[in-house]
């Protein structure tokens, strides 16, 4: 039953927001109040779920989102964007592009969140887009190919990352594993996907994307821009400060090394709320001082960003208040009891309950993680390599992004696409990573 419940959620929120058209967040408010109400759940813990599901979610993204809001602004602004476009654009060809594009994300991806790099990497495709006059889509997908699949594969991400731990897995064996289970599929689901969507849907690929997300956009003469190399440097700066604490840590824990006020100051500034702000001052200078560029006018970038994302933050926070309803209303415990005594083996059995949990919870984080707890009692019984099942459940925990994640609505709302259009790629996207992400793990068990 709670599983039809979540059905009849899903089918409402469509219903208002492509029948009667009906703001997105407030339909995802109203839709999280009818499906606690169907789960059963206490009529004095509903609004308090949906605020500590809106406020969990704008908690862990509000300060990451915005200052990566007003970083990317600020490059963008000052033309950094457009030198690395055009500088991407003179080094792989117009006809290679969508790989300059693969290897930037897959690289940013590996040390960002994913709704990070997304907000990082916004304006630069925007810019390649623009320069080039291609589909902001078929830049677009396999931008957020490369990103998806590092985040759910791949160390220091949270969600293998403390699986692994879960599991007692070897993390460089997550790593390694990760990395070749990882490039195929970004491959099959960057730019061959692309080719693919573009028949599905081929409208959305003539649409520009949701330029009013970034405010409006300048045009450059090349000699007005920043140099490449500072350009560069001031958006991965972020990359780079949350990449050197990972790897203090990983080593920390490898090697035994005691904490120490050095490590401490480290992993602070490694922290992605930090490492944002600290990148935004940055860029400050290297976009705007430096340039002589007044300082209010600056200041004026960082407020046209936030104002800009306004309504997609309380979108975002909708979507995680339908997915604490979910959460709190027992579904993840009734997909729990279907499982108790399987058979399977827990590669598959992992994937699949990540799977099951990811399209009904919607976040990829709390779907692995709750997979854990249930396929960890199994794991004693079998020889399986633990690092395969870490992987496996990183890649059922990805399938079918939809309408109670996060990831949809940013997808949606930046390309500026329809629910249709959102499905048909987004949805369809994140499927693709999911399934060939299982089919090159089960590959990989027949030879570790």
């Amino acid at each position: 039953m709670p599983l039809v419940i979540v059905a009849i959620g899903i089918i409402l929120l469509l219903v208002l927001i492509m029948g009667l058209k009906l703001n997105t967040f407030v339909s995802l408010i109203i839709v999280s109040f009818v499906v606690a109400l169907l789960l059963g759940m206490p009529l004095d813990q509903i609004v308090t779920t949906i605020e500590a599901g809106l406020g969990g979610t704008l908690g862990h993204l509000a300060l990451i989102f915005g200052l990566g809001a007003m970083l990317g602004k600020l490059i963008a602004d000052a033309g950094g964007a457009q030198r690395i476009a055009m500088t991407l654009v003179a080094k792989f060809g117009e006809k290679n592009i969508q790989w300059a594009v693969v290897v930037a994300s897959f690289i940013i991806g590996i040390a960002l969140f994913f709704e990070v790099g997304l907000v990082l990497l916004i304006p630069i495709v925007f810019a390649i887009s623009r320069q080039l006059r291609v589909s902001i889509l078929y830049l677009g997908i396999p931008m957020v190919a490369a990103l998806s699949v590092t985040h759910g594969f791949l160390p220091p991400h949270p969600g293998p990352t403390v699986i692994a731990g879960e599991y007692g897995a070897d993390l460089g064996q997550v790593l390694l594993y990760g990395f070749i289970v990882a490039v195929p599929t970004v491959i099959i689901a960057g730019p061959i996907f692309t080719k693919i969507a573009k028949r599905i849907v081929p409208e959305s690929f003539k649409k520009t994307g949701n330029i009013a997300s970034l405010g409006e956009q300048k045009e450059f003469n090349l000699d007005e821009t920043p140099g490449f190399g500072i350009s560069v440097f001031t958006a991965m700066l972020p990359v780079l400060l949350m990449s050197i604490a990972t790897i203090l840590t990983l080593l920390q824990k490898t090697l035994g090394w005691e904490s120490n006020s050095v490590l401490s100051a480290v992993q602070f500034i490694g922290n992605a709320s930090t490492a944002m702000l600290i990148s935004l001052l940055f860029a400050i200078y290297t976009m705007g001082l430096a340039r002589q560029i007044p300082i209010k006018t600056v200041m004026d970038s960082c407020t046209t960003a936030i104002t800009q994302i306004g309504m997609m933050l309380l979108i975002i926070g909708g979507g995680g208040a339908f997915k604490q309803v979910l959460i709190d209303g027992g579904v993840g415990k009734f997909v729990a009891q279907m499982f108790e005594d399987t058979t399977l083996s827990p590669i598959l059995l992992a994937w699949i309950i990540a799977a099951i949990l990811r399209i009904s919870l919607g976040s990829a984080t709390v779907a692995s993680l709750t997979t854990a707890g249930l396929v960890i009692p199994l794991l004693g019984q079998s020889d399986v390599n633990l690092a395969l099942v870490v992987l496996a459940t990183g890649a059922g925990s990805l399938i079918a992004s939809h309408v109670n994640d996060a990831g949809f609505w940013m997808f949606k709302e930046y390309f500026g696409l329809t629910m249709k259009e959102t499905f048909a790629t987004w949805t369809l996207l994140e499927t693709i990573i999911s399934v060939f992400g299982l089919g090159f793990v089960l590959l990989l068990s027949l030879v570790v």
